[in-house]
């Protein structure tokens, strides 16, 4: 007899409010959520990631787990995303999520046309990235999703050689790192797409012995990746973290 799965059940959401927003970039906003209900949260290792719930209909209504995900009451799913928290202030209970614009997407077009003192939900955190303090040599990959993620990383990781690949795709799209890193930034042509593009940029890439990968972010992309080190080059799966983020419907 065939059962569902039962999965453990996430943290739950807590109420926040907008309170002010910024451009990171023409194709990147940033969120910045505070409230009460932050009381409490915490983050112990850099991208970690949390679920954002959006209203449904102008309205936010906080679902109920049902084992296997989060259903509103008449069945049907909630708006939710995962991001990676930018930062988060236990001061001022802040926290700040980097939204990339684009033409369609529900936490896009939120972005755009959310107005101060919206609500919103936040749940979380999940896993994060353990640092290896003794590594050799850092290479982190990802696409456009995966910047708040690797400026996270930059403000944590040790003092050793860092490459960094990051796929976007405007050539404005890039922001600034804030660390004094071996930096490409891959502007991806309308035939291009992230699993070539970031792919093909680690091909290309020298790897010292030891060196721990992250990457992070469209689903075809992070396959391809994982393909190359653990097939082609034979890296220990201990050494890489690769992570998807999305998937691509077209």
């Amino acid at each position: 007899m065939n059962q569902s799965r039962i999965r453990r059940e996430p943290p739950s959401f807590r109420v926040v409010q907008l309170r002010a927003t910024e451009d990171v970039s023409p194709h990147m906003r940033r969120m910045i959520f505070g409230g009460p209900g932050l009381a409490g949260f915490h983050l112990n290792e850099p991208a970690a990631s949390v679920r954002l719930l959006l209203p449904t209909d102008g309205d936010l209504v906080i679902p109920d787990w049902n084992g296997n995900e989060f259903l509103l009451k008449d069945g049907s799913r909630p708006i939710i995303r995962t991001f990676t928290p930018r930062r988060f202030d236990p001061q001022s209970l802040e926290i700040h999520l980097d939204v990339v614009l684009h033409e369609m997407g529900a936490a896009s077009t939120w972005a755009k046309t959310a107005g101060i003192g919206d609500e919103a939900a936040i749940s979380g955190p999940g896993r994060g990235y353990k640092i290896d303090t003794d590594a050799p040599a850092f290479l982190l990959v990802g696409d456009e999703t995966a910047i708040p993620a690797i400026c996270q990383l930059l403000e944590q990781l040790p003092h050793a050689p860092i490459v960094v690949h990051i796929a976007i795709t405007h050539r404005d799209a890039s922001v600034d790192l804030h660390r004094d890193v071996d930096v490409t930034w891959h502007l991806m042509s309308q035939h291009s797409t992230p699993d070539t593009t970031l792919a093909d940029a680690i091909r290309r890439t020298d790897l010292a012995p030891g060196t721990k990968i992250w990457a992070a972010g469209e689903a075809a992309a992070m396959h391809q990746i994982r393909k190359h080190l653990f097939d082609e080059r034979g890296i220990p799966r201990s050494q890489a973290t690769v992570r998807g983020y999305w998937k691509r419907t077209s």
